[in-house]
């Protein structure tokens, strides 16, 4: 078992296969040393677990709850790097992060929630996990997802 595998396994994480895209695009391409993916939604078996705007109230997507749908997107996000690198252990370095979360208009948590992406590739990675980030509030995201996470990962 690889050692990245082995990690993902102790933390009780299996990346799925990716998920086909929603359009005329790819899950991820390769232009020389990095792999850039498309976003990526927080799917599990093709479905989302929430939709809606975050934020603090009845009938929003919680930030807590947000913070776990970035994790799950940034797993769909590695699925995308090993389909076109076949082993996540060829990466060297998360380069950069991009998360996108679908906000109520007084709702400014961002960052809280896109940890739950940046968090997961620490402890995949170590320090190879680091990285630079923008964490975007928007009005919508496809499918009324609640987050989107984007991955930039340089590789061997």
């Amino acid at each position: 078992m690889s050692a990245v595998a082995e990690r993902l396994a102790a933390l009780g994480i299996e990346v799925p296969a990716v998920s086909p895209p929603a359009g005329a695009y790819v899950p991820a391409i390769i232009h020389g040393d990095l792999v850039f993916t498309a976003g990526q939604l927080p799917f599990v078996d093709g479905k989302l677990g929430q939709t809606g705007k975050v934020g603090d109230g009845p009938s929003l997507v919680s930030p807590v709850d947000a913070k776990a749908f970035a994790r799950l997107a940034a797993i769909n996000a590695l699925a995308a790097v090993q389909s076109v690198l076949g082993s996540l252990d060829r990466v060297t370095q998360v380069v950069k992060v991009v998360g996108f979360v679908a906000s109520d208009p007084a709702f400014t948590g961002q960052p809280g929630v896109i940890n739950g992406a940046s968090e997961l590739f620490g402890e995949v990675f170590g320090d190879a996990g680091l990285h630079a980030r923008s964490a975007v509030g928007v009005a919508v995201l496809p499918l009324d997802s609640p987050v989107e996470v984007e991955l930039i990962v340089s590789f061997v």
